[in-house]
């Protein structure tokens, strides 16, 4: 059979992508080595963050590469065959991260976020997953004043973007969450209107459905080889082959490698994050997701219990498992929630992808026709889905878009 689009990537990106081009009238195939919501979308916080218009630069200010220098942080590790791999990638990144660069990245990059939780809803009331999302915000907790004044500040400026906060204090945030110990804390800031989900996969999963229901195919098979012909594309897998008129290549971390044989080689490199669940009581119940910010993890109420996040691992994509990072915050977690018995035999481990501008490619490839990528989320695939198969189908279907793409082009990197 053959399809109008191609989606390669099951992710919240891919799948998103697949449900607005099927809710257009498109005849649409969404392919992946998993099924959606297997893989880094099973995996993240838990977080639709409108609050989210800053970036992550590249550390410069000497004390806090001192800091990193160790490689004991609780926010983010390294291993050097991924910094010897991705050297070329994280110059750029070095480069892109000077006070001027960032201020114009995330100008660009606010254009996308603002529309997160809008465009999430279109999915979630077409899906029925309203059920999964709770809307009460959630809590950025701080250890010292410094960061919490710096953090205000930002609150501050961020609510003429639309962000809403609430500063909180010790006593505010026992109220509100009286199973935590907050004893080394602060204060935090409440972000309000960004959206918390009890189980990722499970709206990664609701999505598809409803992808499904408007009769969208999903086919789990492994990507061997992308070849172009006079009038599409052809897909070979390790089961079928596949034709379609158009493709779309929305698949997270492992994009580079199918791009790459067609003549494309994008800076892209992957940041591994782990969790782990524990058992939920009486004593460790709590109702919104925290970020401990000068620790660098999030401990988050799950369908499948206190899910404990990490920061940001520098790794390759098929290096062992390194449970250091993660132990270390548990230590931190395990004093401000009683987190006594673990739901998993062994912790989860997933990869973002991420581009060296901080900026995700979102548009059509420039050696071929027909051809479009989206990918390159970093820590925020699972918020900007939808975002991006709204954007992705205005561009296949040529409909006006909602925002300027030319900031996302992949040229931005050949220039």
């Amino acid at each position: 059979m053959r399809y109008e689009v191609i989606v390669i990537g099951a992710g919240m990106v891919g799948t998103s992508i697949a449900w607005h081009l099927q809710k257009n009238n498109s005849n649409v195939l969404l392919l992946d080595k998993k099924l959606p919501g297997s893989e880094t979308s099973y995996g993240n916080a838990g977080l639709i963050q409108r609050e989210a218009i800053h970036t992550h630069p590249f550390p410069r200010q000497l004390t806090e590469m001192i800091r990193v220098l160790p490689n004991q942080g609780t926010d983010i590790r390294y291993r050097i065959p991924a910094i010897l791999r991705y050297h070329q990638a994280l110059l750029q990144y070095w480069k892109y991260s000077t006070p001027a660069s960032v201020k114009k990245i995330e100008s660009e990059w606010q254009t996308l976020i603002e529309h997160c939780t809008s465009e999430h809803q279109t999915m979630i009331t077409a899906s029925g997953a309203d059920e999964l999302i709770t809307r009460e915000g959630w809590l950025q907790l701080h250890r010292s004043e410094e960061t919490l004044k710096e953090a205000m500040a930002l609150a501050i400026d961020a609510r003429e973007q639309g962000v809403e906060h609430n500063v909180l204090n010790v006593e505010e945030l026992k109220a509100m969450e009286p199973s935590a110990n907050f004893d080394d804390f602060v204060g935090a800031i409440h972000w309000l209107n960004s959206w918390q989900v009890s189980n990722p996969s499970s709206l990664v999963k609701a999505y598809a459905k409803n992808f499904q229901d408007m009769q969208g195919t999903i086919k789990e098979s492994d990507v061997k080889d992308i070849v172009q012909e006079a009038d599409g594309w052809k897909i070979i897998t390790d089961s079928e082959t596949y034709y379609s008129d158009k493709l779309v290549i929305a698949a997270g971390p492992w994009s580079n490698d199918l791009i790459r044989p067609l003549g494309y080689d994008l800076p892209l490199f992957p940041m591994r994050g782990y969790h782990q669940h524990f058992k939920v009581t009486d004593k460790n119940t709590i109702k919104h997701s925290m970020f401990d910010m000068d620790k660098g993890f999030v401990m988050g109420p799950m369908q499948q219990g206190i899910r404990i996040t990490t920061g940001a691992e520098m790794t390759t994509m098929n290096a062992p498992k390194n449970f250091g990072q993660l132990n270390t915050v548990l230590k931190f977690a395990k004093k401000i929630l009683p987190l006594e018995d673990a739901v998993e035999s062994e912790a989860w481990a997933g990869s973002r992808p991420c581009m060296p501008d901080m900026k995700p490619v979102i548009g059509p490839a420039n050696k071929h026709e027909k051809l479009w990528f989206a990918f390159g989320h970093s820590h925020q695939g699972f918020t900007l889905g939808p975002m991006t198969g709204r954007l992705v189908e205005e561009m296949i279907h040529e409909k006006p878009l909602l925002v300027d793409l030319a900031p996302f082009s992949a040229e931005r990197f050949s220039k």
